[in-house]
């Protein structure tokens, strides 16, 4: 038998491990790296990152943000149509998971400058994202989908049920936990995906902002910029989390990340 921590246990782990990497980085930073520079302390980060505001950020957050959002949309639609459709068949799956594992370990920063080419607007960091996002939703629904047990099955097929009656009746309430699994991890995916996208060749983002930040050598703006793209991780996360509180409370317990 296992045992949750409560949420105020969580929350004091969550505050204890930030209040470590921040006495860590201060550490690091004044007597480690002090001669070079390259890591500032917390304190002057933070203070550039007041001197910006949000007139800086602002923008540069909406535009990454509304690009991972739509990568993150788009990666986990096709994703979750082709689990549907390759459940159906072992020879569909062995066929489809090939090229999809193809597409995965396709170098994404290659292909940033290309898609750059290709497509215009905001549409070659959406690609990017959702191809970030798109495998791990792919696999994580597909074992969702093949968690239903054999005699739910059964009995759907004793009831002269077809397979598409197993997928809406059986399979798809047992792949309800793997899925928003598979989407919380697609969060940080989509974001990480755009910011990617961005350094092929964009005028806007986050992305922009931190390269213009490097070739100007503003270290403190760079590293605040990081700050901002893991606040901004964490808000897709926790949308998604809130999101499956909300719709599916019950699938909460049998969660795993």
């Amino acid at each position: 038998m296992t045992t949750t921590p409560s949420r105020t246990a969580r929350w004091l782990y969550g505050s204890l491990g930030f209040l470590i990497v921040l006495v860590s980085w201060q550490v690091a930073a004044q007597f480690l790296f002090a001669e070079g520079a390259t890591i500032p302390r917390p304190g002057q980060v933070f203070a550039q990152l007041l001197r910006d505001g949000w007139e800086l950020y602002g923008p540069n957050i909406i535009t990454t943000g509304r690009e991972a959002a739509k990568g993150w949309l788009l990666g986990n639609a096709v994703a979750m149509l082709l689990a549907l459709v390759v459940v159906q068949s072992a020879t569909i799956e062995r066929f489809a998971m090939r090229i999809a594992v193809a597409a995965y370990f396709l170098p994404v920063v290659v292909l940033a400058p290309i898609l750059a080419i290709l497509f215009t607007g905001d549409w070659p960091m959406v690609v990017i994202a959702a191809m970030t996002v798109f495998f791990p939703t792919l696999v994580l629904l597909l074992v969702g989908l093949k968690t239903a047990e054999a005699s739910s099955l059964e009995v759907v097929r004793c009831c002269g049920g077809r397979r598409l009656t197993e997928l809406r009746k059986v399979r798809l309430p047992a792949s309800v936990p793997s899925l928003f699994t598979a989407l919380r991890l697609a969060a940080p995916g989509a974001v990480l995906g755009a910011v990617i996208g961005e350094y092929g060749g964009a005028e806007k983002g986050l992305g922009v902002l931190m390269i213009n930040a490097q070739q100007s050598l503003e270290v403190e703006r760079t590293w605040g910029v990081a700050i901002v793209l893991a606040g901004l991780v964490g808000v897709a996360y926790g949308a998604t989390v809130l999101t499956q509180r909300l719709v599916a409370p019950w699938s909460m317990e049998s969660r795993h990340v």
